[in-house]
């Protein structure tokens, strides 16, 4: 049985080049503003040297089409009017718009096809497959789902974390030491998470937030321009979800740590710990080791298993004598 196609969540034109136009170095063929608002409806590329030579089955026409060497190559080869013709057929088709890579010249063929067709050229001073590269790494990150946690992300050592918590618990407070201590505030309150290729969680502020804590009593504070440019981050990896519980709401406290839980974020399922609040308890602290302790596991140690598989040759060996 085929797989069905995946569905994706378009982007224009427009909005793609003006989030990347710098890193792509593309810029604009002419200033009439065409074709910007068609939809990208895949996340990658698609070279159409076949479609240029007529050969339009599997054409992937919901993709950049990237125009590189051997497609000018082949289409300064060709007779004017057949030229036109070739450029005519590819841009009548519903692609979102054409780059010529290497910073070349673009055809008068392709020129006028597309100016006929509306569909907007843009040139790029890389190379093809630096081009692609890097094409498809933007496209990957603008189609990534993405989600908002209510919670509070900070970058502790590497470890990438995520602090929840009923409203009033102490996320704020807890990740204003942590910044204290020296940590990285990635966002605070709301975080937005989109998930890279299904695999890793890349988490961020809202951008009217970003750099910005609402601490109580003290209202909202710029954390860069207190604590310096190295207290943020615009962005991290989701490593560890901490969820902040008051003490008495909790049934039963893990004692030993040997059953490890899990945090779903888009379908990502990633570690999660629950730390008790209770008064006099230093909550940065705590979540500080338990992201250390977090970065040990991902390196193969787990101190909770390592201590149970000791004691348990212990008894073995208290057994035997």
């Amino acid at each position: 049985m085929s797989t069905p196609d995946p569905t994706y969540t378009a982007v224009t034109v427009g909005d793609f080049f003006a989030r990347h136009s710098a890193s792509l170095q593309v810029t604009h063929q002419d200033d009439s503003g065409r074709g910007l608002e068609r939809l990208i409806r895949e996340p990658t590329v698609n070279r159409p040297g076949l479609a240029l030579s007529g050969f339009y089955s599997y054409f992937a026409e919901k993709r950049i089409q990237v125009l590189g060497s051997a497609e000018l190559s082949y289409l300064r080869s060709l007779e004017p009017e057949m030229a036109l013709g070739r450029c005519a057929q590819l841009c009548e088709r519903p692609i979102p718009c054409l780059v010529v890579a290497r910073g070349s010249q673009v055809p008068d063929c392709l020129s006028e096809a597309a100016g006929a067709a509306g569909v907007a050229i843009f040139r790029s001073k890389l190379v093809t497959m630096n081009f692609i590269n890097a094409a498809t790494l933007a496209l990957a990150h603008d189609f990534a789902p993405n989600k908002s946690e209510y919670g509070s992300m900070v970058d502790i050592l590497g470890v990438g974390t995520l602090v929840r918590g009923s409203s009033g618990i102490g996320k704020s407070e807890c990740v204003l030491g942590l910044v204290e201590r020296g940590h990285s505030l990635v966002s605070d309150d709301i975080t937005r998470f989109r998930a890279m290729e299904g695999r890793e969680l890349l988490g961020t502020a809202p951008e009217l937030t970003r750099h910005h804590m609402e601490v109580r009593g003290l209202g909202v504070i710029n954390v860069m321009s207190i604590f310096g440019v190295g207290s943020v981050r615009l962005e991290k990896r989701l490593d560890l979800v901490v969820t902040l519980k008051d003490w008495n709401e909790l049934q039963e406290v893990d004692r030993t740590g040997l059953d490890q839980e899990y945090f779903d974020v888009l379908g990502i399922l990633v570690p999660h710990v629950t730390i008790p609040v209770r008064t006099g308890r230093d909550l940065a602290r705590l979540v500080e080791v338990a992201a250390l302790d977090q970065k040990l596991k991902s390196m193969g140690h787990h101190s909770a298993l390592e201590f149970n598989e000791r004691l348990t040759q212990m008894i073995q060996r208290n057994k035997k004598s």
